[in-house]
């Protein structure tokens, strides 16, 4: 898929992956899909999980079908969760984002990213 996107792109040259908001989760899924292609991920107010939101759920659905389990390959906190590979991440949110509480699940990422020894790098910022 990705030498299509990008045919310069020499998959032996790991390359960093950015995303924001959906786009975050986006940038966090395939990172943690494919820790040997990436530097590192960096997303900025990434939807984290999104089988666990209204919003997530509605998207997952009209795009992956209703069978949850079909879900766990997208979801990023799924991912995250299963991964063994560990790849550097930078992740920044701000603490007056309006999806903050009821979409983005900031604080399960967090979360998980303490029980792997990689919380230093999730930062809530103001604004």
């Amino acid at each position: 898929m990705y030498k299509g996107l990008y045919p310069e792109w020499d998959e032996t040259n790991p390359i960093h992956i950015i995303g924001h908001s959906m786009g975050g989760h986006g940038a966090l899924m395939i990172a943690f899909r494919n820790p040997d292609r990436f530097k590192s991920v960096s997303a900025f107010a990434p939807i984290y999980a999104p089988s666990q939101c209204d919003w997530g759920r509605k998207a997952f659905n009209n795009y992956l079908g209703e069978n949850r389990e079909d879900w766990k390959g997208y979801d990023s906190h799924e991912l995250f969760s299963q991964a063994s590979a560990q790849i550097p991440m930078l992740v920044d949110q701000g603490d007056a984002d309006q999806f903050l509480e009821k979409e983005l699940s900031f604080d399960l990422f967090c979360q998980t990213a303490s029980e792997k020894g990689l919380r230093e790098n999730l930062r809530l910022q103001k604004g």
